[in-house]
């Protein structure tokens, strides 16, 4: 006899958020793509489109995470590196040519610059004649982690959170359909967290997220269920399967008991999963392929709506066009061949799974009730608090690999003589010097009275407390640039110094 709470699609959603799990629909199958200029990220995204993704996920170079053009000082050498350079309306409309994005939902990892790269995202969905309240996808747009542990931020933390509570407001008017944030753990478990770690420091940063948008005056309800996540899938088969079941109980009791969600859609963590960057390695990189396909199985079965499985090739350079195909021919054999998708979920009464469940729950619960103690996450990061409990676990994983107590396969154990090296995905550095000139011709050939007039008006704004979201909207549409837009936000919010 089961109770409430104990099948699929109940509350707490231990055993996943929709009763029937992958028999009713698959998870989205993302590559996130995205390098050089638009053109070039369009063909990958085109081609894989044609290889059956269900999802784009597109990753943006360092400049124009930072809010930095691409003629900037600072960007020589970083344009189109690690993701694709765009600088305005004009490259995200060469980015989604041919692309129908009514057709298809987009993810988007960016954060400080997220509500500039919306903008041109919704102008291009305008101009395809797309119904704004239906098209969907994700914006990362989850700043306090780039505090904790990555690095690509731009203002302080308190404006910063003002900027996404705007886009929350305005998108749950203008985008219904959107996810406005996904508050990522990804970063935090690349920077060396534990499984406990992971959980814990991104409920916390969802907590901080949340109680901001109530105290700008949102009703939960009207955007948690708008809220998604980003986790990672790493090597520890098992405990990776429990980390997804435990981080879903514990945000379905945050929501319902701390926030008083009503809602059921409110208390559904819906999440992202991508396999370790971090586990790759340059030794024997077609070692990696078992790898990740494991990644892959553990978050399959722990529930995720939505996977990009890595290419074996990403500890060398960007993954090749064969690797990427690769990736994702791993999550169609899961999908297709392993049977794993008949039942909604598979593991669930397995002892094991269930005490490292309630493990999971419980160590980060303990953490949760820490940073409370401190006054919250935005406290507890400008103490250092949380990068200290990351960098410390991340030293001692580090010791136990060259103590031998830990093993990666190729690195500390199973060595071999490397090949000849293997063939790796190489960058045109002429798309830098194209990128710079097409951005100086834009310049040149907009109305310079209308940009200035627009970029006038959101720093008044900024230093009000209105709405930030329709001055952003507005500069895009003039063809304003992610520089300038950044630059105007500089000026009224500063800049943010790491301790």
């Amino acid at each position: 006899m089961s109770h409430t709470g104990d099948l699929p699609g109940q509350y707490p959603y231990t055993r996943g958020i929709y009763p029937d799990m992958y028999r009713g629909r698959l998870w989205t199958m993302r590559q996130y793509a995205g390098f050089g200029t638009a053109e070039e990220s369009n063909r990958r995204y085109r081609y894989l489109l044609s290889q059956g993704i269900t999802g784009l996920s597109v990753a943006f170079d360092l400049p124009t995470q930072m809010g930095m053009d691409s003629d900037h000082a600072l960007a020589s050498g970083e344009v189109g590196r690690v993701g694709v350079a765009i600088c305005s309306l004009a490259d995200m409309q060469r980015l989604m040519d041919g692309i129908r994005v009514a057709d298809i939902t987009t993810s988007m990892t960016i954060n400080s610059t997220a509500s500039i790269l919306l903008s041109f995202y919704v102008l291009v969905a305008r101009s395809q004649g797309a119904d704004l309240r239906k098209i969907s996808g994700t914006i990362q747009n989850d700043i306090l982690k780039e505090y904790i542990a990555r690095g690509t931020y731009i203002y302080p933390p308190r404006p910063a959170m003002r900027i996404i509570t705007d886009l929350f407001a305005w998108a749950a008017r203008e985008l219904p359909e959107w996810n406005t944030i996904s508050i990522s753990g990804y970063h935090i478990r690349e920077a060396g967290s534990t499984a406990i770690q992971e959980v814990a420091f991104t409920l916390a940063n969802a907590i901080a997220y949340i109680g901001a948008a109530l105290a700008a005056g949102l009703e939960v309800d009207s955007f948690a269920g708008r809220l998604s996540f980003f986790f990672n899938a790493h090597n520890n088969f098992l405990e990776e399967i429990a980390k997804y079941r435990a981080a879903r109980r514990l945000y379905a009791e945050i929501m319902r008991e701390r926030f008083g969600a009503r809602n059921p859609r409110s208390m559904m963590m819906r999440f992202h999963v991508q396999t370790a960057g971090s586990t790759l390695t340059a030794q024997q990189p077609d070692v990696n392929v078992v790898r990740v396909s494991m990644q892959a199985l553990a978050a399959v079965l722990g529930g995720a709506q939505s996977l990009h499985t890595n290419g074996k090739d990403e500890a060398l350079s960007l993954p090749t066009e064969e690797s990427a195909r690769l990736a994702l021919r791993t999550q169609q054999i899961i999908a297709h061949e392993s049977g794993v998708v008949n039942i909604a979920d598979p593991v669930g009464g397995s002892y094991h799974i269930e005490q490292l469940t309630n493990q999971i729950e419980r160590g980060a619960r303990e953490y949760i009730e820490r940073i409370d103690a401190m006054g919250g996450t935005l406290a507890a990061i400008e103490k250092n608090y949380i990068q200290n409990e990351i960098h410390n676990a991340a030293y001692e994983y580090q010791q136990a690999v060259e103590r031998g107590d830990a093993v990666v396969v190729g690195v500390n154990r199973f060595k071999q003589e490397e090949p000849g090296a293997p063939r790796v995905f190489k960058l045109d550095p002429e798309l830098e010097k194209q990128q710079v000139a097409r951005l100086r011709e834009l310049r040149a050939s907009r109305s310079a009275g209308v940009v200035e007039e627009r970029l006038g008006a959101l720093e008044q704004a900024a230093r009000s407390s209105d709405n930030l979201m329709p001055h952003i909207l507005a500069c895009a549409e003039a063809f304003a640039t992610v520089g300038e837009i950044s630059d105007r936000l500089r000026v009224v919010f500063g800049e943010y110094q790491e301790r």
